[in-house]
Parts: structure tokens; sequence; C-alpha cells
């Protein structure tokens, strides 16, 4: 299919219907397509051309709706920097995506400058607010001289464009979640269809941004010619006066969202009748919590199972919270999962598997042949999760082949904790496990072997690991203990470290 200007199709249809609505700031789609067409002029005039790379770290803002559309005019891929990461970590991510652009705004400009004494290319960096810091460009004054017109449509682009979403890696590096030329129009409008959107939708974006699926049910709603209400950061108040406000249908959150959103309304109520749909993902959702959520919000919970990397494979709807315990519900059309055992084989209903799956919007992984290959398995892609399925078609996520931990609906890698923690002094040998936490999830603990004679807090630890990574990836606890233990081999004996934690839990993940 031919690239479409879906932006510009409803400039002309329904000019002055609501965009973007921010606080006090209301921007139409007429609007709103003129000044994505001067960002696509913008970035073309910095040297930008089609596939090119440009990297964004911001808060929600109607400013990153405009740049997100002006990329997709373009044909120029988006890559949205974690907020969340500081110093080599956002110059890793800057210099393997060699993105020629880098925007960000005040709050995060900060955390880029101190990461540009690490890019290794000719990079332009641009400050979206107020601050423009020496060797910056100013965003605003170069939209100012950037044209109106519609740019030349990117003839080399189909289906919705390029996109590219970094994913955490078992190394701790992350990895370019790669598509071309985007997710082609067919699974769009099939997710369209499965939750049941429309045009008269009015979207709430709360949670952040860079997250892929934050940014699909956005990329959704705005193609369909949704109005969407931007919250910059999540804060749960807020969110439940901005849902009365504008009288919010949709919203996308992780499980730890919506227990914060639940506290706030059961300490005030709001008139939320407006809302149908909250759609869960990016970690498991205790029965508690959606139990808790029908009873204060209503049937309105929808809860999804996917990857960056795999779209989304399995729904589970509103009918079916209460009444499946546990699952995140059946696959979606187009999707082929197979639950394979440790041989190989496919495992029957009831018996637990590696969960792959095989479709149309499979991703690859950007420059990493060698990580794509380790994670296709005839044709078949896998994240390392492990499920099973029941006699009725819904599939449950019960433990993970991968060292991977999910906390808040973010993924965190143990080794990249891990490498850090060995360059502590003290620190003879480390291993980094999730261990269960009612609010998050999963918390990220870590168990230390001392060098012999040596001295350190827990305290000291979790501040050497803070100073040196972001913050959500530091240790909420640290346990010591005389030896870790390891195979013949040398390898850390994870289930074992981790069982002991989990035991009564009633859950692995």
């Amino acid at each position: 299919m031919a690239f479409v200007d879906v932006l510009a199709v409803h400039a002309a249809t329904t000019p002055h219907k609501a965009a973007v609505i921010e606080g006090s700031s209301t921007t139409d789609f007429e609007s709103l397509n003129r000044r994505a067409n001067k960002a696509a002029n913008m970035l073309a005039g910095l040297g930008c051309d089609v596939h090119d790379r440009v990297a964004s770290m911001w808060f929600n803002s109607t400013t990153g709706f405009e740049l997100s559309h002006g990329l997709r005019k373009a044909g120029l891929v988006g890559t949205p920097i974690n907020y969340r990461l500081r110093g080599s970590e956002v110059a890793y991510v800057v210099n393997d995506s060699g993105a020629l652009v880098v925007v960000a705004d005040d709050p995060h400009i900060d955390a880029v400058e101190a990461a540009r004494a690490e890019v290794t290319r000719d990079v332009r960096f641009l400050a979206a607010g107020e601050r423009v810091p020496p060797g910056w460009l100013s965003y605003s004054q170069l939209m100012d001289s950037a044209s109106e017109d519609a740019p030349p449509p990117p003839e080399e682009i189909t289906g919705l464009g390029p996109s590219m979403i970094y994913t955490s890696g078992t190394t701790g590096h992350p990895k370019g979640t790669w598509r071309p030329n985007g997710v082609n129009v067919e699974n769009v409008m099939q997710m369209i269809s499965i939750f049941e959107l429309t045009a008269e939708d009015v979207h709430l974006v709360c949670g952040p941004g860079y997250h892929s699926a934050v940014a699909m049910f956005s990329a959704l709603h705005h193609l369909l010619g949704s109005t969407i209400v931007v919250q910059p950061k999540f804060e749960a108040v807020a969110s439940l006066d901005l849902i009365e406000q504008h009288r919010v249908t949709t919203t996308m959150m992780a499980p730890t969202l919506l227990r914060r959103l639940l506290d706030a309304q059961e300490a005030r109520p709001r008139n939320l009748g407006s809302l149908r749909a909250v759609f869960l993902g990016a970690a498991p959702c205790p029965y508690a919590l959606k139990s808790r959520a029908e009873n204060l919000i209503g049937q309105v919970l929808w809860e999804f199972y996917g990857a960056t990397e795999t779209g989304i494979n399995t729904v589970l709807r509103p009918e079916d919270q209460l009444r499946k315990p546990g699952s995140c519900g059946q696959a979606v059309p187009g999707q082929e999962i197979r639950l394979a055992g440790a041989d190989g084989n496919e495992v029957p209903d009831g018996a637990a598997g590696e969960f792959m799956v095989r479709n149309t919007w499979l991703a690859e992984y950007y420059n990493r042949p060698d990580a794509t290959s380790r994670n296709l398995h005839g044709g078949f892609f896998s994240v390392g999760d492990v499920a099973y399925r029941d006699p009725e078609g819904f599939y449950y996520i019960c433990d993970r082949s991968v060292d991977m931990v999910i906390s808040g609906g973010v993924n965190i890698y143990p080794a990249e904790i891990e490498a850090v923690l060995h360059e502590h002094p003290a620190v003879a040998d480390a291993a980094v496990v999730g261990v269960p936490d009612d609010e998050w999830g999963e918390s990220v603990k870590a168990v230390i072997q001392l060098r012999t004679g040596a001295r350190a807090t827990s305290e000291e630890l979790i501040q050497f690991c803070a100073d040196r990574l972001a913050g959500y990836k530091k240790p909420r606890s640290i346990d010591f203990v005389e030896e870790l233990p390891r195979d013949a081999a040398g390898k850390l004996l994870k289930r074992a470290i981790r069982e002991p934690y989990w035991a009564g839990a009633g859950r692995l993940i």
C-alpha cells in the first residue's frame, strides 16, 4: 500500500476538531497538520532523509505529537529514548541508532547534555523548550522559519511509516526494534476492530510515550481522527480530573498506574462514567486489582499480551477478566502461537512451554542479525516468556525463560545491574533477581557475596548503582550471603536464588 498522510486527511475533513488537548491549550487537526508539515520540512533542512533516525527524550506533549507526525510525513524514524536513562545509557541509544538529530525538552536537556561527550558522530541537538544550551539549536526558532507546505510524500515508504523503539536486552544494552515500514495497515485496522476504537473516542495519554504500547494506542486513535488528551507525566489525581473534565473514553496504562488511579478514586471519587476502556499491558495484572477495578470503575478493563518485537498477540476482553483469573487472553486473528517444550515440540493444553509467535508484524533488531536469529525459531519469535493454554484457548503467562525483571511494567535486565555491582571493590559476587512486590509486581533485589574482609552496607551499594544507572534499575533491597550458588560451569543458579523469595506468593512473575 502506498504512503497515506492520514493527518492531512483529518485536517481536510475535520479541520476544527480537537486533535490534542494539553492543559488549557487545544490544537485542532488543521493546526496540528500545519505544525507537522513544518516539522518535516525543518528536519529535511537539517539534512535528514528517508529512514534517517531522529531520537527524542521528553515528557508527553503536543510538541511530541507534531514531531511524530512530521517524522511520518518525511519517512523518518522516530526513536524515543526512555527519559529515565542517564549518561552512558543515553549515549548508547544515540550511537547505536545512528541518530542524526536528538530533541529534548527542558526537563531532559541536562540528561542529554551529560551524554554528549560520549556521542561518537556528528549529531544536531535541538532544545524544545526555553533553555538552549551552548552547542544546541532552538527547536522553536527552526520551526518558525520552516515552511507549512506539505512535504513531498516519501515514495520509498509503504504502510504507516518506519519505526524503531529500543527494548532492553539480556546483555544490558537495549536493542532497536526495527520496522522499516512500521506496522502494516491490515494489522492497524485489526487492532482498531479488536479494541472497538472509534473516531468519537477521547483518549488519555498518561503513561510514558517512549513505551511501545502507549505510543501504539496514541497512534491508533489519531489514525481514526480521535481526540487525544495529554498528561505530560502520570499523576493519579490529575488523571482522574482529566477523565472527568474531558469525558475521556479510553486510556492505556500498566497495572501499577491502575492501582494508583484506584487509590485516588477511592479517596475522592470522580464521575468516570465516560470511561469505557482501560487497556492494560506491560506486566501481569493481579486478579485482586481487577476485581477492585470492576467495583470502582466498572467492567472496562482490557488486558493484552505482546512485546515490542511481536506486537499484540493475545487479548482478554472485559467480560472475561474475572472469569479467567491469571489469563492474558485468547490469540488475536493473524497470530500463530506455539508453546514449545524443552525438546522444541509443541506442548499440549495445560502444559507450560516457551511462548513463540509468528505474524506479519514481527520486527527485527537494528544492525543485530545475531540477536534477531537467536530469538527466531523456524519463523516464530520468542522473548522468553513461558505460558500454558487452557481448553478454551486462553493463555496464561506463568514464568520466564530469560533472566529478566518486570517492575511497574518496565523490563529490567539483571546483567546490567550485576555488572555495576561487580565494579564495587567490596563485592566478590552478585546476583540480581525480581522478588514479589504488591505495588510494582516485582522489585529488584541484589544478593551479594562480599570479598573476604571487605565491608559494605546495603545503602552504600544501592547508592553506588543509583549513581551509574537509571533510577528504576537500582536494587530496592540487598541481602548478603556467604556464597552464591553456581553450577560446575560457573553459571549462577538464578532459579535457586529466586525460589525462596517467591515461596507462598502464588505466582512466579
